[in-house]
């Protein structure tokens, strides 16, 4: 299996993204993944994830998680650990996409 750190040097940079924001279909803002320490890898994932499927939907969910590698085994065995992966299992679970509002950085 491809660990975590390998995938996001496959991904293109995300930078110039400050936030990600994730909505419910109903408006309902869902989450935001920032640009700061920590959630870096996830901002990648879920920027790459959007410009490949336009939301998080139930096939950009399967293919985050297979992005996240390792973290996806050990967010399925402690729930709360690794909210950004919680909820692409969550989509699997509900089938409710989420739309995705990139935030970029001002130059």
């Amino acid at each position: 299996m491809q660990k975590f750190s390998d995938v996001l040097l496959t991904l293109d940079d995300a930078s110039h993204v400050e936030r990600i924001e994730l909505y419910k279909k109903d408006g309902t803002l869902e989450g935001v993944i920032e640009n700061k320490p920590g959630s870096q890898g996830s901002l990648k994932v879920y920027s790459h994830l959007a410009r490949m499927y336009g939301e998080i939907s139930m096939d950009a969910a399967v293919e985050g998680l297979s992005l996240y590698a390792e973290h996806t085994e050990d967010a399925e065995n402690c729930p709360g650990k690794h909210p950004n992966v919680d909820r692409l299992l969550n989509i699997l679970e509900d089938e409710q996409p989420l739309a995705v509002k990139l935030i970029e950085t001002k130059p």
